[in-house]
């Protein structure tokens, strides 16, 4: 979370964190252009006829993965994102031009949920793309609406207002293997042996405070990403120490390396950490007790570790988990259990790709203009519910008569005020659809 930091004399300086994984976001598509009124004026043609031109539709919001990104920090400094509008129709048959598309750039295992909680998308892919507000279409001019008894009709319609909406982003990071354990217990220091990451290390709790994510090759050419996760406690999935803020990023990994200290120099029993850690997995989401898991008992270069080790072997033979002593710091047995990983790993990612995938498409299928529904939403207040009849709503210029004419003719067409009588709509009620209210008179 953000603090601050006392700066000179006296003036605090708001200290920003460089590893953010959620974010609020508005997003907001481009709203569509206006469609145009408009008749030729031209020399030599008397009666020229409606000449006004479509406005463009509104842009649309779009998020795009780029691999080069690792956190959700931009969003600290920009919450508010909206796409170009289309341009308004113009004479002469001119269609306004489309709006650009805002496109987004989000890290790899980015999450977009509503506001709700619901998962809209789920992107791991690079230049995988999401469109999150879509554009309005643009409003169709006056041309559009001539027929064989209305030769010069004197409307058209307004651009449809793009789609806003707030979503939360979730950050997972996309690692094979992740480190998990106690406080304390050596996973910076391996991480920090086996790849090229440099996370901080010292000797008290919570040193590390962000995850982090190295790169494992192996002479064989073999390789595979790993992340330390901040170390987790007893409660840690009701929000206790750092672990439950980052839990959510080893729910994409094929496998756990669970790190014990071995020495228990900590004054914490070895097999107590373990179940306690294990009991937190489960209670946080009950598939990462599952995952595979291989235990690397470290610190094997302290006295004390060589004393537990005997127990802690049978222990995990007899819960049939492979066991690895090593020593972080010397490097003994720590090839032998990145062999193991990577052997277990090739195993694991099949079933996992399998699992991970997730439609990112949406089939939309239009429904017709009688697809509404009437409720009771306030005494004497009965709201119309329906993307279509919304939208004409929205796109219906309320300044001119003619276009009202149209509305009125619309709603009748699809039976909306048959609807409303059977529903039992009376003289005087409010009607409302969209943003518009209406006093209702029937014919």
């Amino acid at each position: 979370m953000p603090g601050t930091a006392t700066c000179g004399v006296g003036r605090q300086v708001r200290v920003i964190p460089m590893f953010i994984d959620e974010a609020r976001v508005f997003v907001k598509g481009g709203d569509g252009g206006n469609g145009c009124v408009s008749f030729r004026r031209e020399k030599y043609k008397p009666r020229g006829g409606p000449d006004g031109g479509d406005g463009g539709s509104g842009g649309s919001v779009i998020l795009r993965v780029d691999a080069g990104l690792r956190t959700l920090i931009d969003f600290h400094y920009r919450r508010h994102f909206e796409a170009e509008r289309g341009e308004h129709g113009r004479g002469s048959d001119k269609h306004g031009r489309n709006g650009d598309d805002f496109i987004i750039r989000v890290p790899p295992g980015t999450v977009v949920k509503d506001e709700n909680g619901k998962v809209l998308f789920d992107l791991v892919e690079e230049g995988q793309e999401a469109t999150v507000a879509e554009g309005g279409r643009g409003g169709r001019g006056n041309a559009r609406f001539a027929t064989s008894v209305r030769r010069a009709p004197g409307f058209a319609e307004k651009g449809e207002p793009g789609e806003a909406r707030w979503i939360n982003l979730e950050l997972k990071l996309l690692a094979d293997v992740g480190l998990v354990g106690y406080p304390n217990v050596g996973k910076s220091t391996l991480i920090s042996r086996i790849s090229a990451a440099k996370p901080k290390i010292a000797a008290y709790p919570f040193t590390t405070r962000v995850p982090n994510l190295g790169v494992v090759g192996l002479p064989d050419g073999r390789s595979f990403v790993v992340a330390d996760i901040p170390g987790l406690i007893e409660g840690a999935h009701k929000g206790r120490g750092l672990g439950h803020a980052f839990l959510r990023h080893i729910d994409r990994t094929a496998i756990l390396v669970h790190v014990l200290d071995l020495s228990g120099v900590e004054g914490r029993d070895p097999i107590s950490d373990f179940e306690i850690v294990e009991r937190e997995l489960r209670l946080y989401a009950s598939n990462l007790a599952k995952r595979p898991q291989i235990v690397a008992g470290n610190k094997l270069d302290l006295p004390s570790a060589r004393e537990n080790l005997t127990r802690l072997a049978c222990y995990f033979r007899e819960r049939d988990l492979s066991f690895f002593p090593i020593s972080a710091v010397t490097g003994e047995g720590v090839d032998d259990l990145l062999y193991a990983v990577v052997e277990r790993l090739e195993e694991a990612r099949a079933s996992l790709k399998a699992k991970r995938a997730v439609k990112t498409h949406k089939v939309f299928r239009p429904s017709g203009e009688t697809d509404f529904a009437v409720i009771r939403s306030g005494e004497g207040v009965i709201e119309v519910k329906g993307e279509i009849v919304e939208r004409v709503v929205a796109m219906t210029d309320f300044e001119n008569e003619e276009a009202l004419a149209h509305l009125q003719r619309r709603f009748k067409k699809i039976g909306l005020e048959d609807r409303l009588v059977k529903f039992g709509a009376k003289e005087g009620d409010i009607v409302k659809i969209g943003s518009r209210m209406f006093d209702f008179h029937p014919s």
